[in-house]
C-alpha cells in the first residue's frame, strides 16, 4: 500500500482526499495511508456532545481554532500541529470485516511504535486509544464505506498540551502526555512518522 505524507492540511481538504481515495479502493485501486499535521481544529464525531467543549465558540475563533462535526466515531479531539495524524484507506473485507479488531490493531501499532521510544504504553479495557500511564497519549476514531476505512489515528509527538485544557477530550476526565512531554525534549517529527509507517505497514 502507499503511505503518503501529505504535511501541514487543512482538515476538511485532508478529509476530501479521504473520501476520494476511499472511492477509488471501493473501485477496485490501491489501499493507501496519508500520513498528516492538521492546523489546530477540534473535531466531533456522530454522536458527540457539543457540551465537551468547555471554551466559548468566539474565544476559538479568536485564538484561530476551528469546530467541525464529522462522520467518526467518537467524540470531541483535538487535531493540531506537532501531532502525528494517520489516515488508513483499508479494505476491511481483506480483514475479516471486523472494526472491533480494526481498533484493536490501530492501537497495537501504536503501542509498538511507542515501544520503539522505550515507552510503555496500553489499552484502556472499555475506552479507545493508547495511555502511558493514566494519559492518554493516542485517540482514535474510524469510519468505514462499504467496509474500506477512513479516518484514523492521532499520536501527540510534540503537541501543545495546553490546547487540550479547552476540551474534555474524548468526553473523559483525562489528562493527555506527548512523546515530548514524556521524554522531556521535542522529538524528530520526520524519524517518528517513519517508524510509524513502517509499524503500520506490518501491523
Amino acid at each position: 500500500m502507499d503511505a503518503l505524507d501529505l504535511g501541514l492540511i487543512e482538515y476538511r481538504k485532508a478529509y476530501a482526499l479521504q473520501k476520494e481515495a476511499v472511492d477509488e479502493v471501493i473501485a477496485g485501486g490501491p489501499e493507501r495511508i496519508f500520513f498528516c499535521e492538521h492546523p489546530a481544529v477540534f473535531t466531533l464525531g456522530r454522536l458527540a456532545d457539543e457540551r465537551y467543549i468547555l471554551t466559548p465558540r468566539e474565544e476559538l475563533k479568536r485564538r484561530g481554532i476551528s469546530v467541525l462535526s464529522i462522520d467518526r466515531g467518537g467524540e470531541v479531539t483535538l487535531h493540531a500541529p506537532g501531532q502525528m495524524v494517520v489516515y488508513p484507506i483499508l479494505d476491511l473485507k481483506r480483514r475479516g470485516k471486523d472494526l472491533h479488531e480494526y481498533l484493536r490493531r490501530l492501537e497495537g501499532a501504536v503501542i509498538e511504535f511507542l515501544k520503539s521510544y522505550d515507552v510503555a504504553a496500553a489499552r484502556n479495557p472499555g475506552k479507545t486509544g493508547v495511555w502511558v500511564g493514566r494519559k492518554k497519549i493516542a485517540s482514535i476514531g474510524v469510519g468505514v464505506k462499504k467496509w474500506i476505512s477512513y479516518h484514523g489515528l492521532a499520536v501527540n509527538i510534540n503537541t501543545d498540551l495546553g490546547l487540550f485544557s479547552l476540551i474534555k477530550p474524548c468526553g473523559l476526565d483525562v489528562d493527555m502526555t506527548s512523546l515530548a512531554d514524556i521524554k522531556g525534549q521535542a522529538m524528530d517529527f520526520a524519524i517518528a512518522r517513519q517508524r510509524f509507517m513502517e509499524i503500520i505497514r506490518a501491523v
